[in-house]
C-alpha cells in the first residue's frame, strides 16, 4: 500500500529530522532523551500493576487539557482501572509527568509498526482514549486487531482535512479503526457520516467542562493579587513576538490605572531576553519578584503551569497567536473568569474563538490603537457576561463521552 510506504518513510524522516534537531533545540533533545529506552521502563513500572489498564494518549498539554475532564472521570467512575496516559511532545510531557490523576505517565515510543505492537503488548489496555487528533497509525491498527475498544474524544472535522481528500486513505482507514468517534459539531458528523462513518456522536467540546471545573477551584496567587493591588489588568496568555510588540504600544496608549501580565507562549532564556529589552525598565519578572508593592507596569510570568490561575485576577485578555499560522491560543481560560477576550485576526480555524466573538464576548484588532480603544469602552462589562455565558452554554460534553465509554465497558 503506497500510502502506509509514504507514511513509514514520513515517520522516518520526522524523527531523524528530531534527532538532528536535538543537538541545538532543547525540546527537541527531551523529545529524543525522554524515549531513550523508554520501552523497557515501561515494561519495568507497569511489571507491578496488577490492575487491568485504560490507556489515554494527548498529544500535548493543549490536548490534556481537553482530556483531563475525561481522565478525571474514567478515574472515578472505574477506580479498579489503573489510568496509563501518554504525551508525543515534551510539551505535554514534562508539565504533567507528575499529575496524579493518572497512575503511569510516558512518552509514547514513535510509530513504527514494531514499536506499537511491543507498546500494546506491555500496557494490554482495555479501553484506549485518544484526545482530539493524535491519530498513528501502527497504534491504531495494532488496537483493532486486538479488538480493543477505542474512543476519539473532542474530535473536531473540516473538508479541507486530509480525510477528506483523495490522498487520505490511510487517514480514513485509522478513522475505521475507533469503535466511537465523539465530535464537537454536526458538521463533522455530517462528513464523517459522508465517508461511511456512523458510529458518531455529536457530544460537544470537553475543555468547556474543564475550564469550568477549574475556575471553579481557583487557587490564589498572592504575587498576582499584590502586583494588581487597586489597578486593572490585561492578561496577556501564550504571546508571540507580534503579542508582544503590540500590547508594548498599548501600554502606553493605556491609562495609569491599567497594568499588563505577560504570559509568553516561549519562556526559554532567549524569549525572555527579548521581551525584557522592549520593555525595559517598566517590566519586573515573576521568577525574581519577592510580592512587594512596585509601580512596575508590566509583570512577565517567566514560569509555566498557571495561566489559567492567573486569568482570574484580570479585568481583560489578550489571547496570543492570533498573529501566527498555527492561530489564536485558547479563549476558554479567560472567558469562563468573564473576562472580554482580545486577539489577533488568524482564529477562524477555532470554533469557539469564532463563536465567541459572534456571542459579543470577543473581539479581534490589529492595531494598538484598536485594543485600547476596546479596552476603555463602554461594551466591557457586556463582553465580559457574553464571554462567560457562552462558556457555561457550552457544558456537558464529558458526560456524553463518558455515558458512550460506559456502554463499551460493559
Amino acid at each position: 500500500m503506497i500510502h502506509l510506504l509514504i507514511y513509514r518513510v514520513v515517520i522516518g524522516l520526522y524523527t531523524l529530522g528530531v534527532r538532528i534537531a536535538s543537538l541545538f533545540k532543547p525540546k527537541a533533545k527531551l523529545f529524543i532523551v525522554g524515549r531513550r529506552d523508554l520501552l523497557a521502563r515501561m515494561r519495568q513500572q507497569l511489571e507491578a500493576e496488577s490492575r487491568p489498564r485504560i490507556w489515554v494518549h494527548c498529544a500535548s498539554l493543549g490536548e490534556f487539557e481537553q482530556g483531563r475532564p475525561v481522565i478525571e472521570q474514567l478515574r472515578q467512575r472505574y477506580p479498579q482501572y489503573a489510568i496509563v496516559l501518554t504525551f508525543f511532545s515534551p510539551s505535554g510531557y514534562e508539565v504533567r509527568k507528575n499529575y496524579d490523576g493518572a497512575d503511569h505517565i510516558f512518552y509514547l515510543p514513535t510509530d513504527t509498526g514494531r514499536n506499537a505492537a511491543r507498546f500494546l503488548n506491555i500496557v494490554q489496555p482495555a479501553l484506549c482514549v485518544f484526545v482530539k487528533y493524535e491519530l498513528w497509525y501502527g497504534y491504531l491498527k495494532g488496537i483493532e486487531e486486538r479488538k480493543i475498544p477505542a474512543v476519539l474524544v473532542s474530535a473536531i472535522f473540516n473538508k479541507r482535512q486530509g480525510f477528506f481528500k483523495w490522498y487520505g486513505g490511510l487517514q480514513r482507514r485509522m478513522l475505521r479503526c475507533f469503535s466511537h468517534l465523539f465530535v464537537q459539531d454536526g458538521n463533522s458528523k455530517a462528513l464523517l457520516q459522508g465517508l461511511g462513518i456512523t458510529n458518531v456522536t455529536v457530544s460537544g467540546d470537553t475543555r468547556f467542562d474543564r475550564v469550568i471545573k477549574a475556575a471553579g477551584q481557583q487557587a490564589t496567587l498572592p504575587q498576582a493579587a499584590a502586583f494588581k493591588q487597586q489597578h486593572k489588568l490585561l492578561i496577556a496568555g501564550s504571546t508571540w513576538a507580534a503579542d508582544e510588540a503590540l500590547l508594548h504600544k498599548a501600554l502606553l496608549l493605556l491609562p495609569p490605572d491599567w497594568k499588563l501580565v505577560l504570559v509568553p507562549h516561549e519562556v526559554h532564556a532567549g524569549h525572555i531576553a527579548e521581551i525584557a529589552q522592549l520593555y525595559g525598565d517598566a517590566l519586573v519578572k515573576w521568577s525574581t519578584w519577592d510580592g512587594t508593592p512596585t509601580n512596575k507596569r508590566v509583570l512577565l510570568v517567566d514560569k509555566v503551569g498557571f495561566l489559567l490561575q492567573l486569568y482570574a485576577y484580570g479585568d481583560a485578555a489578550w489571547i496570543g497567536g492570533g498573529f501566527g499560522s498555527a492561530g489564536v491560543h485558547n479563549v476558554l481560560e479567560p472567558a469562563v473568569y468573564g473576562m472580554p477576550c482580545f486577539y489577533g485576526p488568524i482564529y477562524h480555524q477555532f470554533r469557539e474563538a469564532t463563536e465567541l466573538i459572534e456571542k459579543g464576548g470577543a473581539a479581534t484588532v490589529q492595531r494598538a490603537e484598536e485594543l485600547c480603544a476596546a479596552i476603555t469602552s463602554a461594551n466591557m462589562p457586556a463582553m465580559g457576561k457574553a464571554a462567560k455565558d457562552y462558556v457555561h452554554s457550552m457544558s456537558g460534553a464529558t458526560d456524553l463521552v463518558m455515558d458512550g465509554i460506559a456502554r463499551l465497558m460493559k
